[in-house]
This record gives C-alpha cells, sequence and structure tokens, in this order.
C-alpha cells in the first residue's frame, strides 16, 4: 500500500539551528535496545487496545532504477509465510486469533508494518511482528500471486487524473533520479522481481538499528520495554550504517524553469502544477517550520493568494504544500484554473509569485492565527492513537522524534523576515518546474503548449 502523507513536520536538527533537546510528553518513553533498535511507548488507556508498529527506514529513496517499487513490494510480502508460518494463510489465521488489523505502507523514506490488537494479546503480537520482520521467506509463487494484488494499486493511481500530471512532475523536478521519490514503482521491476532482490533489501536496511518499534495504547512502559527486550532482543545488528554503506546520491538542483504539457482524455478541467525543490531536514531545518506556516497562511481563505485567484474567478481550487523530507522536500502549488480564464489565471499567479516577499503580503495577525490553527490541527492529529503512531513512525525515519517534541516551540520562533528569506532563497526568481494537465477533445480552444510556455 502506498500512502501519502500530510503530516504535520518534525525534523531533525542539524546544520546551524540546533536546539537543546526537550524531554518527552508525560505518556511517552522511548530506550535503545543493546541491538540498537529504538522502542517508543506511547500510553493511552482510552481504549482497551495497543497497536504495534515497526517503521524500517526504507522506501524510494533507497532505490535505484533497476529496484524501483521493491521496497513496495517488500511491504506486501510482510504478511505471508516466515519461519514460524509457513504461508500466508497460516500468518493470517494467526493474527486473527490474536484479534490483529494490520497493514502497512510505503512511502519515499519510510515502510512501516501495524497491528492494532486486544491489549491483552500484546505480547503474542509482539511474538508475531518478530517472527515476519526477523524471519521471512520470499516464496517465488506467493511473489507471483501478490503481483495481482500490486497491479490493482497501479490501476488505482493510473486512473486518477492527477496522476499523469505528477509522475510527470516526478520525472522533471526529479530527472535521472526520479526512482528516488517515486514509491509506488516500476511495475515492469516488480512483476519481474526475484527472491535474490528481495533479500538483498533486506540484507541491507532490515536491521534493528536501522528501525523504530512503536508500542501505543492502554500499556506500561515498563513492561513494554521489557517484552520488547525479551521478544526482539535476538534480532542482531547490522554492524554498520546502511546509509553510509550505501549512500544515497543528492537531488540534482534544477538549472533552469521547466514547463510541460501533459494530455490525458480522463480530466474534465485543466490542472496546474508548480514545483520547487525546497529545505530538508539534514541541510537546513529551520526552513521546514518557515515553509510550512507559511504554506498554512496562503491556503487560507482571507489570504491575497486565495482572494486573488479564487475569489476573482480565476481559478477553481488552489492548494499549497510543502512536504517535509530528509532529502529535498518539494514546494507544490497546485491549481484548477477556470476553464476559460486559463492565460489569465497563469498571469495572475505569475504576478502573485512576484509579491510573496513583500511587507504587506500578509498581517501579523494571519501570521499568528495560521500558528495557532497550525497548533489545534495538531493535538486533533494526536487524538486517535492508532493513527497518531504513524506520523511518530513517519518522522522518526525523515527527521527525529525530539522534532515532533518541539515542532511547536520552533514553529512560533518563525517570523516575518524568516518567512521573506525563505520565499527568497527557494521560490521567488528560482528555477521550477510547471506541469499543465489538459483533454484537448474536452477544451479544444485551449492553446495548451504556446499559453504555458509563454509565461
Amino acid at each position: 500500500m502506498i500512502k501519502t502523507f500530510l503530516l504535520l513536520p518534525v525534523l531533525v536538527y542539524m546544520s546551524v539551528f540546533c536546539p537543546a533537546q526537550k524531554p518527552l510528553p508525560q505518556n511517552m518513553f522511548s530506550r535503545v535496545l543493546p541491538n540498537g533498535l529504538t522502542v517508543l511507548v506511547v500510553e493511552d488507556n482510552s481504549v482497551p487496545l495497543a497497536t504495534i508498529e515497526i517503521a524500517v527506514k526504507n522506501g524510494a529513496y533507497t532505490e535505484s532504477p533497476e529496484f524501483n517499487g521493491l521496497s513496495h513490494l517488500y511491504e506486501h510480502m510482510f504478511f505471508k509465510a516466515n519461519k514460524d508460518y509457513r504461508d500466508q494463510m497460516a500468518f493470517i489465521e494467526r493474527s486473527q486469533e490474536l484479534g490483529i488489523i494490520f497493514n502497512g505502507t510505503t512511502s519515499n523514506e519510510k515502510v512501516n508494518y501495524y497491528f492494532t490488537l486486544p491489549k491483552y494479546n500484546l505480547e503474542d503480537g509482539l511474538k508475531l511482528m518478530n517472527s515476519a520482520i526477523q524471519f521471512p521467506e520470499f516464496d517465488k509463487n506467493e511473489m507471483k500471486k501478490e503481483n495481482t494484488v500490486v497491479d490493482a494499486e497501479f490501476q488505482r493511481h493510473e486512473s486518477n487524473p492527477v496522476f499523469a500530471l505528477t509522475d510527470a512532475m516526478n520525472h522533471h523536478l526529479w530527472g535521472d533520479l526520479y526512482s528516488r521519490k517515486n514509491p509506488v514503482g516500476d511495475h515492469e521491476i516488480i512483476t519481474s522481481a526475484t527472491p535474490a532482490k528481495m533479500q538483498v533489501i533486506r540484507d541491507k536496511y532490515y536491521w534493528p538499528n536501522n528501525s523504530l518499534l512503536i508500542v501505543a495504547g492502554d500499556v506500561s512502559h515498563a513492561e513494554v520495554f521489557a517484552k520488547a527486550e525479551k521478544t526482539f532482543g535476538s534480532w542482531k545488528p547490522s554492524g554498520f550504517d546502511p546509509f553510509e554503506k550505501y549512500p544515497r546520491p543528492e537531488m540534482k538542483p534544477l538549472e533552469k524553469t521547466d514547463f510541460f504539457v501533459v494530455e490525458s482524455p480522463n480530466v474534465r478541467v485543466p490542472l496546474m502544477l508548480f514545483e520547487w525543490q525546497g529545505p530538508d531536514t539534514r541541510k537546513d531545518v529551520f526552513n521546514t517550520y518557515v515553509a510550512d506556516i507559511f504554506s498554512f497562511i496562503l491556503i487560507q481563505n482571507a489570504s491575497k493568494l486565495h482572494k486573488a485567484m479564487i475569489e476573482s474567478g480565476l481559478a477553481l481550487q488552489i492548494n499549497v504544500n510543502y512536504l517535509t523530507e530528509r532529502y529535498t522536500g518539494p514546494i507544490s502549488f497546485f491549481i484548477a484554473p477556470n476553464p476559460s480564464k486559463v492565460k489569465e489565471c497563469l498571469e495572475a499567479f505569475h504576478k502573485q509569485l512576484d509579491l510573496l516577499d513583500s511587507d504587506d503580503y500578509f498581517t501579523d495577525e494571519q501570521l499568528a492565527l495560521s500558528k495557532r490553527l497550525y497548533e489545534i490541527r495538531k493535538l486533533r492529529d494526536e487524538e486517535e492513537t492508532s493513527e497518531f503512531v504513524h506520523s511518530l513512525s513517519y518522522w522518526w525515519c525523515s527527521a527525529s522524534l525530539d522534532y515532533f517534541n518541539t515542532y511547536l516551540d520552533n514553529m512560533n520562533k518563525v517570523t516575518r523576515e524568516d518567512i521573506r528569506n525563505y520565499v527568497r532563497k527557494y521560490i521567488k526568481d528560482k528555477p521550477y518546474c510547471a506541469g499543465l494537465l489538459v483533454n484537448t477533445q474536452t477544451l479544444p480552444g485551449i492553446a495548451a503548449g504556446k499559453i504555458f510556455k509563454a509565461q
């Protein structure tokens, strides 16, 4: 399963921005086992359930083209045969006995697996997770069967008209490192995968010192730490840092602005996507906070961008997003223009880009309100523990737990000057990629190539 995250950023402190660490909230407890496995416990006794999640620093960003999609396939093979369960049916039967709901997701920088089950089955759930993470068996016939499931995911993605635009954008924005930002993968690579390739992924990344175990819900942290060490303590560490031994290439900066047009018979209205290469959690941590809060200001109904694009009738929809990642997060502006005013919409958007760093583009009240709304959103996201663990594991992989813990403190430090500097560093007068998705059959009057490349 591929999951797209629009989450509150939680980033690692590096470079020149290195605030002191802050103790975890009172209901959270963390420990690193002797084998390097990080264990995080979130106590929440509101319902008698527990969630067990293991996250691995793996995903598209670890994949060269010949492996693109195999982190995704590995995720699908996780809930199948292993040393303790002869086949997928045996695994499923055991999970049903324990009352487990299970799933997994693959993203650019994380693969995670999780169980939610009655709290009294916690120890047996940990044992089942340990069997799957330590002792997978990659049966060739099971891999062939799973391709049907993976193929269905491909079809779901491709049936969405926006997929053609976003996929083309990834090719243009990331160039020959496209595979590093394509978690769904290459279907031909997946269908031709072998058990030997699965073993390569396991030998590179599936180690306790590259993994996080979260146990959350109606549990005791002392009991969980004891059970975790007893269950996972035999999982031997790699003896190396996977990202030092198998270094990941840096994304290549854009040299010039790139325009492209994509045609699709499935889209009813034209769609536009503009993306810049933004900050990441290794090289420019502070600007990841700035990117988040400024994006949040721009999507509010009272923003100048919203008024210029939506209230004017030039666009039907506009969204701004920054995706926090360890390796170059993209900054995105998504626009659904009024089909009869595509050219005018483009012109108005470019005028807004020129104004983003102006002193009066937003007010102090809008900045303060956006910070408060962001805080409320973060608190709301933490209410359902079984879902909250996915956010925690995401940020552990793409940043650190400490950043989750200090996010609001640091977001509230963002000033107007910080936003101005961020815009000038990453957006204004900087190279970007711009894509237009259009159905020329239903909208024959749009001279897409001429309008778009003329900007």
